[in-house]
């Protein structure tokens, strides 16, 4: 009799086992294709008309290892900024815009960064791609945001310069020699942000 208990037991705890096991290996399939799909949704088309169509393809990869290009685009005071007059500081020139979602995720990331290493010389310039749209509606929306760091005014000519940017956010990574060492696009996450600063300081 105890015997066919321990039996019976034995093949509760077998069962019971194979039960949890199939459900974790379900458990971590779905976390792994929501992991996937959080990817997916981190870009989104540079037009709030356009945000649901097209794909990826390259985006800014062909600059990798290139100089940056040179722009001189006004702040949202009016005042000139060049990205020459960062030379020998670690630049990241972020393309954002006010109605993309992903952008305003990985925002305060970047003012974080700001922050932690502003004092190792990183500089982060946000450039808005909000073309038609009031600076004072920029402004808002970055002050919302929390971001301390430049906000430039939209030129479409800069984009055109980055390989055109027509996914947002895209991010180049520059170093103090003025080359691009990163290049990202969508948002990602924060720890992935900080080793790529940490690529430039």
């Amino acid at each position: 009799m105890v015997r066919r208990i321990a039996v019976l037991a034995a093949v509760f705890v077998v069962i019971g086992g194979l039960f949890w096991a199939g459900w974790y290996n379900h458990h971590q399939r779905q976390l792994a294709m929501q992991r996937v799909q959080d990817r997916i949704t981190t870009l989104t088309k540079n037009s709030p008309e356009e945000a649901n169509s097209g794909a990826p393809d390259g985006m800014g990869d062909t600059l990798k290892g290139k100089v940056a290009p040179g722009f001189t685009l006004v702040d949202l005071n009016g005042k000139k900024v060049s990205l020459a007059q960062f030379k020998g500081h670690p630049v990241v020139v972020n393309f954002w815009a006010t109605w993309c979602g992903p952008c305003k995720l990985e925002m305060p990331w970047f003012e974080e960064m700001n922050q932690k290493y502003k004092d190792k010389g990183l500089v982060i310039l946000g450039l808005s791609q909000d073309t038609g749209t009031d600076v004072a509606e920029i402004a808002k929306s970055a002050k919302k945001i929390g971001v301390t760091y430049e906000i430039l005014q939209p030129d479409d000519n800069i984009a055109k310069l980055y390989g055109g940017v027509d996914y947002l956010p895209e991010t180049f990574y520059v170093d103090g020699k003025g080359m691009i060492a990163v290049t990202s696009a969508g948002a990602p996450t924060k720890d992935e942000i900080e080793a790529n600063v940490k690529k430039i300081l």
